[in-house]
């Protein structure tokens, strides 16, 4: 019988206050991270993580924040994919669907953050755990330089 090996996989799971501060830790762990396995700082894939990070940490607090609770913040690597994932406690708050994000008016001061997670990522979606937990996650496609 032929064994299967399975593709190398990391991750990193982090818990963070969910303040500006929180999340502006968050971009920086995720580059420190990705600089660890081998994806350097200002590279193309680490600047889009980043940035990713950014958005959906942004969200997690102005959006998805419980007075008293933190937001989390997951790694996970796979040969092929980084996903970003972002847990808050407002399962009742959900993301639009991908694909159905309207432009906002030039003037305007937001909307625009998953418009970026979108044509950065591959993929994007939200998993409710339960009554109190969901997450938003977004896949980024690898390509090692």
């Amino acid at each position: 019988m032929k064994s299967q090996i399975a593709a190398p996989r990391y991750s990193f799971t982090v818990r963070l206050s969910s303040t500006r501060r929180g999340a502006r830790l968050a971009r920086q762990l995720v580059l420190s991270q990705l600089d660890m396995w081998g994806f350097p700082y200002g590279s193309p894939i680490a600047e889009a993580a980043a940035a990713v990070a950014a958005e959906l940490s942004i969200n997690a607090i102005t959006h998805g924040r419980t007075r008293g609770r933190d937001f989390g913040l997951n790694l996970t690597r796979t040969t092929r994919t980084l996903r970003i994932a972002v847990s808050d406690t407002r399962p009742d708050r959900l993301p639009p669907e991908p694909g159905t994000l309207d432009v906002p008016p030039p003037d305007a001061d937001g909307g625009r953050g998953l418009l970026l997670v979108d044509s950065l990522a591959v993929r994007r979606g939200c998993d409710v755990r339960d009554a109190i937990v969901k997450t938003i996650w977004a896949e980024l496609a690898l390509t090692q330089e």
